[in-house]
């Protein structure tokens, strides 16, 4: 195999070039349809059947490319978007690809636009030559968002695929576990009144204070009662991150809001433990005689768990040389396992340069890269 850097370089910079900003809020957001466009032209070129699929949401959409054709096959799986970012703290265009001192510097560069370069050289020897099972492509909307792009496709139910292949940054070793992360909202209504009389009001902060300990009470409790060594944090978190409330020393709070994210290990479950905070919580409301209204930042994420001895790892561990880990960010892993599709996340780049300034992707990870993929497409759709 020969590795083209220059085409590399040439794909990842114009895919740096096209910002596709994902973010809660509305003036950061941007579309990331003019990414998955170029996408879809390369791929067309390259002989795959390409589709994009709308969301909800203008200017998003995720993009389906498949060669050949039959059951099973293999997904490479990425996301289009990217984080915001401060230019001022960035010592380059954000948008301009520059190489320096053995690195590739921009935003998303490794997290991460630079995964479908690397596929488009590992599928050149394979354009011509039959394929039993088909190769997929999947490019995502919104994963450092919502993960609108992997919910809409779990909930269309394809692409249809037996194994899948995620490309975030893990330095090419292969991860079979992550946490599941929450993000919620607790919002305490009671009665502003003066100070000077407790009676004329009732205290939001007063209820939040109890809020909050119950919280700490429950993360205890799930501590002792979840533990995984496979994780450097073998215990699930939940972090209390802010809160705001009150408007003066000397007025009771009438209102006051306390968000919190917790990281759940596999075998747990959103649903339920949103249903435990509730049901801990909500007695409360009732002594103190205010209303707690709960709701979710954002859908949340399941626990991801490929079993160890799922024949994708054992793939994946010998390509790579590398037994496989765990991490502690979330991914699209487990809506591509609703999808019935054995899956690990395995990609070029360090997370460690991700969703930061100055973002690089190093040039030693990408022929490499290429390899792996390579043989992976040979083993699950070739073989």
């Amino acid at each position: 195999m020969t590795f083209h850097l220059k085409n590399y370089q040439s794909q990842l910079a114009q895919l740096v070039a096209l910002p596709s900003v994902s973010c809660g809020i509305p003036s950061w957001d941007m579309p990331n349809l003019p990414v998955i466009e170029l996408l879809a032209n390369w791929f067309n070129d390259a002989g795959f059947k390409t589709q994009i699929i709308p969301l909800a949401q203008s200017g998003k959409a995720n993009l389906i490319a498949t060669l050949g054709s039959g059951d099973g096959g293999l997904v490479l799986a990425g996301h289009s978007d990217t984080v915001p970012y401060d230019a001022n703290r960035w010592q380059s265009d954000p948008f301009k690809l520059e190489e320096k001192d053995g690195k590739l510097f921009g935003l998303g560069a490794t997290d991460m636009k630079g995964f479908f370069p690397v596929i488009m050289a590992a599928v050149e020897p394979f354009l011509n030559a039959p394929l039993k099972h088909p190769l997929i492509i999947l490019a995502t909307a919104d994963e450092e968002s919502s993960m609108s792009g992997a919910r809409a496709l779990a909930d269309s139910g394809k692409p249809n695929a037996r194994y899948a292949v995620i490309g975030e940054p893990t330095e090419l070793v292969p991860i079979r576990m992550h946490k599941g992360i929450m993000m919620e909202a607790i919002r305490i209504r009671g009665h502003a009144g003066h100070s000077s009389n407790p009676a004329l009001g009732k205290s939001a902060l007063d209820a939040m204070n109890q809020v909050m300990n119950e919280l700490i009470i429950l993360r205890n409790d799930l501590q002792l009662k979840y533990r995984n060594p496979g994780f450097a944090v073998q215990t699930p978190t939940l972090n209390l991150g802010c809160i705001h409330g009150g408007d003066g020393a000397n007025r009771i709070c009438g209102e006051c809001e306390l968000h919190f994210d917790l990281r759940l290990l596999p075998g747990m479950d959103n649903e339920e433990l949103r249903t435990a905070i509730q049901n801990r919580l909500t007695p409360i409301a009732e002594t103190s005689g205010t209303d707690i209204v709960f709701s979710s930042l954002f859908e949340g994420v399941e626990p991801f768990n490929e079993p160890a001895e799922s024949e994708l790892v054992k793939v994946c561990e010998a390509l790579t040389g590398h037994a496989s880990e765990s991490v502690a960010f979330a991914t699209e892993a487990p809506f591509m396992q609703q999808l019935g599709m054995q899956t690990v996340v395995l990609g070029p780049g360090s997370i460690n340069q991700a969703h930061q300034p100055d973002e690089f992707i190093s040039i030693d990870q990408l022929e490499p890269a290429v390899k792996i993929v390579q043989e992976l497409i040979r083993k699950f759709c070739v073989n």
